[in-house]
């Protein structure tokens, strides 16, 4: 780790103000980028406040969201990430032959065709930097506006924490190891 993290005892007014808030929402702990982002609080309260609703308030449930979060981790190598929120997939009810896949650069089979589109989106995000007319005309049929948007906002939010997390080299927690080459 890079950066040393501060603890509610060590923060100013305007850092404890947003980690108390994020302690108080949905999570119930502080995500680990705040607690980098904190060196700018204003920064951090508007990051946390938007990966809350990214997280928990989407059209999609976590078995959806989850691709994109993923795709994005992969691409980033962002080992952190990945720990954290292969966890999360599962638990959402991901497949973990899709996991395996996302790890490993297949392209993995979807049983759901929203899987499909939202999977397709995230990669031609990060390694096309746009999306075709055919993309987005199917994007927008399967997942709505609105669904495409918040698709783009999940890959934009978690390329900011990927970048963050990889800058400050968050370790994985005690006795974890990173799949991710």
């Amino acid at each position: 780790m890079r950066l040393k993290l501060l603890s509610p005892g060590e923060m100013t007014d305007d850092q404890k103000q947003t980690y108390d808030e994020s302690i108080a929402g949905k999570r119930g702990a502080p995500p680990p980028p705040m607690m980098a982002w904190l060196n700018s609080p204003e920064m951090a309260r508007h990051a946390t406040r938007l990966g809350g609703f990214l997280r928990f308030d989407t059209l999609f449930p976590a078995k959806l969201s989850e691709i994109a979060i993923l795709v994005t981790a992969r691409h980033f190598t962002s080992h952190y990430e990945w720990f954290a929120h292969k966890r999360l997939a599962l638990k959402g009810g991901m497949d973990p032959k899709i996991i395996d896949d996302i790890r490993d650069r297949r392209t993995p089979h979807f049983d759901d065709p929203k899987g499909q589109v939202i999977y397709d989106v995230a990669k031609s995000l990060h390694e096309g930097h746009g999306l075709s007319k055919a993309l987005y005309d199917e994007a927008v049929k399967m997942l709505t506006v609105r669904g495409l948007v918040e698709i783009i906002g999940l890959c934009g939010y978690y390329t900011m924490v990927s970048m963050t997390l990889n800058t400050f080299e968050f370790e994985l927690p005690a006795g974890e190891i990173s799949e991710l080459a």
